[in-house]
């Protein structure tokens, strides 16, 4: 039988203690360590038990430790310090248990590819380093709950990522996402195939109703992260006036996103690129507040929802995005950022990271994703 026990002191335990003590009746101190684990008295008090009975008693026991045991573990793998403390039993958390924790930091892949190219694999990779107590989950499309992600795959990214403790492969799931928001109406109704921009679109839609189901920040898988980002709601200006959604944070349930989720569907044209996107938050953050010029490298806030300077993530920006794969004479700091978004959909001519270049772009993934870049050399001397 349990008895209740309570801290009288710190490193210490404390039986709570019957009237028959101040009847001059003593315990040994034996029997009140035991009595804070199961009611068992001192073998002096009491008569000696038959040898069966002494033997259920220990399996009662172990049995109890067994079950106390598994719950700890449980509640541990959905602890924020597992990450830091226990090798992750990635194979065995559903989605809904991570996301749960409201802290996730995720990534989408709406293409049907199977292999991450380098610079999704750095994304993901640095912002598992620099915040390593937060869950870090890549959704992709073409996976699927049959899809074998075992350590030995064909796909070097697959093994480099889910080798990381913080890191979570998770299929992308569209109609189980959008359950319980506005967009779900919407994608019964869209036809992909007819959708000039469905890639984006879906990837628009998709990073709403995560962040508003379950909280925490997106990034798109261009994105390299360098420190943490300290604020909560935010919204990443791509430049003055001007919001991205390629990175943005929330608490879940948060009304900004709901609105965003209604205003998605009520303005939706999927042939203008962006309508969705940063155009959809740019336009829905004027509805709260007068959108102004930056000035030095300050941060905007508007109704409890900072608006943070373009030097946070976009210190070159999108017309100068090929800097990034260019050679400098001095390299800058980035002392203002949190991240840096690379601009990958304007590389159409589909610039690489080269191990010696010493690029921009290369000396990054030396810093911030080096078991990438260690993978990108292995590959170019089997090349």
């Amino acid at each position: 039988m349990l008895q209740k026990v309570w801290v009288s002191s710190p490193g210490s335990w404390a039986l709570q203690e019957s009237n028959s003590h101040h009847q001059g009746k003593k315990r040994c101190w034996k029997c009140r360590f035991v009595r804070t684990i199961i009611q068992h008295p001192c073998r002096r008090h009491a008569p000696k038990r038959s040898r069966k009975e002494r033997m259920l008693r220990k399996i009662q026991i172990c049995l109890c430790f067994c079950f106390v045991s598994g719950i700890l573990y449980e509640i541990s793998l959905l602890s924020s310090c597992v990450f830091s403390y226990l090798p992750m039993a990635q194979q065995y958390l559903t989605p809904e248990q991570v996301l749960n924790l409201g802290k996730s930091i995720i990534f989408l892949e709406t293409t049907e590819r199977l292999e991450p190219p380098p610079l999704v694999s750095c994304s993901v990779e640095s912002a598992a380093r620099i915040y390593q107590d937060r869950p870090i989950i890549l959704f992709m499309r073409g996976l699927n709950n049959e899809t074998a992600l075992d350590m030995n795959t064909s796909y070097a990214a697959f093994s480099l990522l889910s080798s990381m403790k913080n890191v979570f492969l998770f299929p992308l799931q569209m109609e189980t996402v959008f359950q319980e928001t506005p967009l779900l109406q919407w994608y019964n109704q869209v036809v992909p195939e007819q959708e000039k921009n469905w890639v984006h679109v879906s990837s628009d839609a998709s990073r709403l109703a995560l962040i508003w189901k379950y909280g925490g920040i997106y990034m798109d898988t261009d994105v390299i992260s360098i420190r943490p980002i300290p604020q909560r709601s935010f919204l990443a200006a791509q430049k003055s006036r001007f919001s991205s959604n390629g990175i943005f944070g929330f608490p879940a349930r948060h009304k900004f996103i709901w609105d965003c989720m209604e205003n998605f569907v009520l303005k939706y044209n999927g042939n203008i690129w962006g309508n969705q996107g940063p155009f959809l938050m740019t336009r829905m953050l004027k509805t709260l507040c007068n959108l102004t010029d930056f000035q030095g490298t300050e941060d905007h806030s508007c109704q409890n929802i900072s608006f943070l300077n373009p030097q946070r993530f976009y210190p070159i920006p999108y017309p100068a995005w090929s800097r990034y794969y260019q050679v400098w004479d001095k390299s800058p700091n980035f002392n203002h950022s949190y991240a840096l978004h690379l601009w990958n959909f304007m590389n159409r001519n589909r610039k690489v990271v080269v191990a010696g270049s010493n690029t921009l772009a290369e000396n990054l993934y030396k810093t911030y994703c080096p078991s990438t870049y260690e993978d990108l050399i292995q590959n170019a001397k089997r090349r």
